[in-house]
């Protein structure tokens, strides 16, 4: 059993030289009180950053007073770029990956530098900090259990609704990005294919007009197409589906019964499934069963 070391993981020697090592740090997201003293000791040591956009990263430089070689690493040129990262850890470098702002890796670039890294038997290590999904999902009041990160969901709603028809059964609290152009488009789509659940909406996380707005779907729905597109950046927070347990068999029966009557069985369930907040896939298998049962026995309709 090894002893705690507060000074964290230290490099390993690789063919009798000295590894080098990359640290993961995470930057403020708004607030630069939140960087810590370690993340702001390590890049101090670091002997370069890894950042996404130089200019942000020079801003928290300037700030704790450090003057560190930036290395751009995104999206655009991380197959380039990663061969030379690695051959710098290699050599003993002490590399720190940052992103613009949060915690490396979530919804920006970097993990396959890390696993890369760490294929290479490299030294890998994080400085723990801020994290916006994390901040979001602890204030908004929903189940903190069992949750999902989804990043940005897709720009077009018929491509949107298909990725949360993959996620709606979930027993899970589920937590995506925004921007604030998209997001009355974004709470429509969640509320048609999710159901009307208990939701909140959480912005400029840590800044001076930090706001988290809960309220069911429908609810937030409809503030923000009155009000009209927040200012900040946009976090989501939506509660898992309610149990089965809760939901009344006979009624969620009436109701699909009443809506198969006007529409077709995907509309119905679609219908039915925004009204009562429960998951889509559910509501429609039971409308397939009821409709079959009616093409069987037409008389079961007027039940």
């Amino acid at each position: 059993m090894t002893k705690p070391n507060d000074s964290g993981p230290s490099s390993k020697p690789t063919s009798g030289r000295e590894a080098g090592e990359l640290g993961l740090v995470a930057t403020p997201i708004g607030n630069l009180g939140d960087l810590t003293p370690r993340a702001a000791d390590y890049l101090k040591a670091a002997d370069s950053i890894a950042c996404e956009d130089s200019r942000i990263t020079i801003r928290l430089l300037q700030h704790l007073g450090i003057k560190k070689p930036l290395l751009s690493y995104h999206d655009h040129n991380a197959d380039e770029m990663r061969p030379r990262l690695i051959e710098r850890l290699r050599r003993g470098e002490k590399i720190a990956l940052v992103s613009d702002a949060g915690t490396p890796l979530i919804s920006d670039p970097g993990f396959k530098l890390v696993r890369e890294a760490a294929a290479q038997g490299l030294a890998v290590t994080a400085l723990p900090g801020p994290s916006a999904p994390i901040m979001a999902l602890i204030l908004s009041g929903l189940p903190t259990d069992r949750f999902l990160f989804l990043g940005f969901l897709a720009a077009k709603s018929a491509a949107r609704r298909s990725e949360l028809e993959e996620v709606a059964a979930l027993r899970a609290s589920l937590i995506l990005f925004e921007t604030a152009p998209r997001l009355v488009a974004a709470l429509g789509d969640l509320r048609a294919v999710l159901g009307d659940r208990p939701a909140a909406v959480a912005r400029e996380l840590t800044k001076m007009f930090e706001e988290v707005r809960r309220g069911s779907l429908q609810e937030l729905l409809d503030h923000y197409t009155e009000a009209g597109p927040p200012k900040g950046e946009i976090v989501i927070v939506v509660g898992p589906p309610l149990p089965a347990a809760e939901a009344d068999a006979g009624d969620l029966d009436a109701a699909l019964l009443k809506a198969l009557a006007a529409m077709r069985v995907k509309e119905a369930a679609e219908a039915v499934a925004a009204a009562s907040g429960l998951p889509k896939r559910q509501v429609y298998q039971r409308a397939l069963e009821l409709k079959q049962a009616q093409e069987r026995d037409p008389e079961r309709g007027d039940d």
